[in-house]
């Protein structure tokens, strides 16, 4: 049976794990001093344009600006009209001083600022709801066939004010009308709050998105998750609060744990959340999957080391590369990788192998909420792939930089670093200005 652990006894770190059995399939840890801002309304002043980026800088709070380029800007707020055919320039349409209503759509991450956008969504059980943007809307990517077809017509008749796009997500699919137009009903509601909220003079925030709870009943409560268990008390009554007014059918599958042996203990997952925080994790047949995060991308090394599955090389490569296909898409999800990723698999002489490689993996990230491409693997081994950044991942929001390698991984050893001091010495040494060296 699938479930949903809560895991909240530390005031320090909230955590919401899904699991099959006793099989961790996602995770979701949330550190109150590091809060999240993605997906949070907040009402800014630009406070710079720069039309070689086309973009402007914007002071809504944070201790950076924000970076809002001029496609995620409304009509609504250009100053006048471009003419049909022309090409928008931005110091022509907005202002330096301007208040505008953005919403963040990308984290800050190392040195760059949150990614902003002024077209809103709210995201409810069975429906986004964009109040700003009526052009946008429709059915869920994930969604094809028949169903996309019949939900097309549930859209018709869900009757969205003016002005508003809705997209209906997977959990909609079966949901009959009544139930969506209580979501919509529930989505215009807060967008009217915000509305009304955001007159006073910028910047502040108006609109905090859901805590990891909420979230995570809100995204991952399907039919098929049996149960959901909560070790808090405090937190419990916050769930059942929120499962009564916006899911009241499931509120029986919520239950207070009070057993003395931790909640995830009790389910076995200690160790395979640990697995997400470290460098290599261990397959089944005795290979490994090395993730390695690097500024550009994150790579990812597949060893056969003890693997010994298979009658021959060609077999016992394909036997790991397969097992690795499933648990890389299971640890991008555990630790919410997002970005270019390449994967350098075993080399595999027969292409039947490695298409059967690539087909495995594009069926394990088939439950990975993010948006996925995938590419094939090259002749020298490697596939691409990218995954959809939902927000900052383990190591990011759980991690700090090293403060002896400064994040290389590496130092120099004491013969190299000794060896560059003698001739930094020397080269002081030579100076006629020098009058003492001192080596510290």
């Amino acid at each position: 049976m699938k479930r949903m652990l809560v895991n909240a006894i530390q005031e320090e770190e909230l955590r919401v794990a899904m699991v099959d059995g006793q099989k961790l399939y996602d995770l979701d840890i949330e550190v109150p001093s590091r809060s999240q801002k993605k997906a949070n309304i907040y009402k800014g002043r630009i406070t710079r344009i720069e039309p070689s980026l086309e973009a402007a800088f914007v002071d809504f709070g944070a201790e950076r600006h924000g970076f809002l380029p001029l496609k995620e800007i409304s009509r609504s707020y250009f100053r006048k009209t471009p003419e049909a055919g022309n090409r928008v320039n931005i110091r022509d349409v907005l202002s330096e001083g301007q208040e505008v209503i953005v919403q963040v759509d990308k984290e800050e991450r190392g040195n760059k600022g949150a990614a902003l956008t002024t077209f809103i969504s709210l995201a409810g059980r069975f429906l986004v709801i964009m109040p700003n943007n009526p052009r946008a809307g429709g059915v869920s990517r994930r969604i094809g066939g028949d169903e996309r077809n019949e939900l097309r017509e549930v859209i018709a008749q869900l009757e969205m004010p003016d002005g508003m796009g809705v997209i209906v997500r997977t959990a909609g699919v079966g949901r009959n009308i009544e139930e969506l137009r209580w979501d919509r009903d529930y989505l215009v509601n807060i967008w009217e709050a915000i509305s009304s909220a955001a007159d006073r003079p910028a910047p502040f925030l108006i609109y905090q998105e859901s805590n990891a709870i909420i979230r995570a009943m809100r995204d991952h409560l399907d039919t098929d998750v049996g149960e959901i268990q909560i070790d808090n008390k405090t937190v419990f009554t916050e769930a059942r609060d929120f499962m009564q007014t916006v899911m009241p059918h499931n509120v029986h599958k919520l239950k207070l744990y009070e057993d003395e042996v931790p909640l995830f203990t009790r389910f076995q997952i200690e160790s395979q959340i640990e697995s997400a925080f470290s460098h290599a994790v261990r397959l089944p047949s005795g290979g490994s999957v090395v993730i390695d995060p690097t500024e550009a991308l994150v790579s990812i090394d597949i060893n056969s080391a003890r693997a010994t599955k298979g009658g021959d090389i060609e077999q016992t490569a394909t036997n790991t590369n397969l097992e690795a296909a499933d648990e890389i898409a299971r640890q991008l999800r555990l630790r919410d990788i997002g970005g270019l990723i390449v994967i350098d698999f075993i080399d595999m002489s027969q292409t039947r192998n490695q298409r059967e490689v690539e087909n495995r993996l594009r069926d394990a990230v088939k439950q990975d909420r993010a948006r996925v491409q995938i590419g094939r693997i090259s002749r020298f081994g490697l596939m691409e792939m990218s995954r959809q950044r939902l927000r900052p991942s383990l190591g990011e929001s759980s991690g700090m930089v090293c403060p002896r390698c400064n994040g290389q991984g590496t130092v120099r050893d004491v013969e190299s670093l000794s060896l560059a001091i003698l001739r930094l010495i020397g080269e002081e040494s030579r100076k006629d200005r020098t009058a003492q060296i001192v080596a510290q």
